[in-house]
C-alpha cells in the first residue's frame, strides 16, 4: 500500500470517528467493496485504488446493500466527494433497487458529469431538472426543466462536495456548498407523463448506486456518509 493510501485511510478514519456521532454512517471503507452489489454488467467497473472508489471501463451499477443485503433508505442525507477526470460520465442513484443490466429503472439520478458530451451536468436531476451546458450547435434535449450554465459546476481533476438530501418529498442537491436542484415532488406526479422515457423517476424508498457509463468513462469517489432523517 503507497502512503498516500495510507494517509487516504486516515483521513476516511478519523472523518467518520468525528461524523458518527452525528448520526452518520459510512458507506464505503476505502480498502474493498464491502456492502456493495455491483451488477457486473461490466466486470471490474468498480475497483478501490489508494482509498477511493473507482468506476471505470463500462456500464454496469453499484448497488449499497448495507451488512443485511437489504439496506434502503427513505429520508436522508447522502454527502461524498467524486472527481471526474475528461470526458467522464456517472451518477448516484437515489430510491433505486438492485438491477443486473442496463440503466436502473427505479428512482432519481444525481448526475456526475464535468466535460462529457451530455449536455446534462453535475448537480442534474436527471431527466428532472437538469443542469445544462450545450456545446456550440447542440441542439437542447426534450423532457425535463433546464437550468442553462455555461460550465459544469464541476471541473475535471479536482475533487468536489456533493450532497443529496431527501426530505419527504423534497429533493436537494448541493455541489460544492451550492444548491443546484430544489424540486419537491408534486402530488399525483406521473412520471411515464411528465418526462421522456423515465417513468420510474419517482420517489418511494430504496438504496444507493454508483453509475459507471461508457470504456471512456473514468470518476472516483470517497469520503461517502448516509445519515437517516426521521
Amino acid at each position: 500500500m503507497t502512503l498516500s493510501a495510507i494517509a487516504g485511510l486516515l483521513v476516511s478514519a478519523a472523518s467518520f470517528a468525528a461524523d458518527s456521532n452525528d448520526g452518520w454512517t459510512s458507506l464505503f471503507n476505502g480498502k474493498d467493496l464491502s456492502g456493495w452489489k455491483s451488477s457486473e454488467e461490466t466486470p471490474g467497473c468498480f475497483t478501490v485504488v489508494d482509498g477511493q472508489l473507482k468506476v471505470s471501463g463500462g456500464r454496469a451499477h453499484l448497488f449499497y446493500v448495507g451488512e443485511t443485503g437489504e439496506a434502503k433508505f427513505k429520508s436522508f442525507e447522502l454527502k461524498m466527494k467524486v472527481k471526474t477526470t475528461a470526458g467522464s460520465n456517472s451518477g448516484v442513484y437515489i430510491h433505486t433497487k438492485f438491477q443486473d443490466k442496463g440503466w436502473p429503472d427505479a428512482g432519481y439520478e444525481c448526475q456526475v458529469n464535468s466535460t462529457h458530451t451530455d449536455p446534462k451536468k453535475t448537480g442534474s436531476l436527471y431527466g428532472v431538472i437538469n443542469i445544462l451546458a450545450l456545446l456550440p450547435d447542440q441542439k437542447e434535449p426534450q423532457g425535463g426543466k433546464h437550468i442553462k450554465v455555461p460550465l459544469a459546476p464541476s471541473k475535471d481533476g479536482e475533487w468536489f462536495d456533493y450532497n443529496i438530501k431527501v426530505e419527504g418529498k423534497h429533493i436537494t442537491l448541493k455541489v460544492n456548498g451550492e444548491t443546484t436542484v430544489d424540486f419537491t415532488e408534486p402530488e399525483g406526479w406521473d412520471p411515464a407523463k411528465e418526462l421522456k422515457g423515465m417513468p420510474g423517476r419517482k420517489l418511494s424508498e430504496g438504496t444507493v448506486a454508483l453509475q459507471g457509463h461508457d470504456p471512456k468513462s473514468t470518476v472516483f469517489y470517497k469520503d461517502m456518509f448516509i445519515k437517516t432523517i426521521p
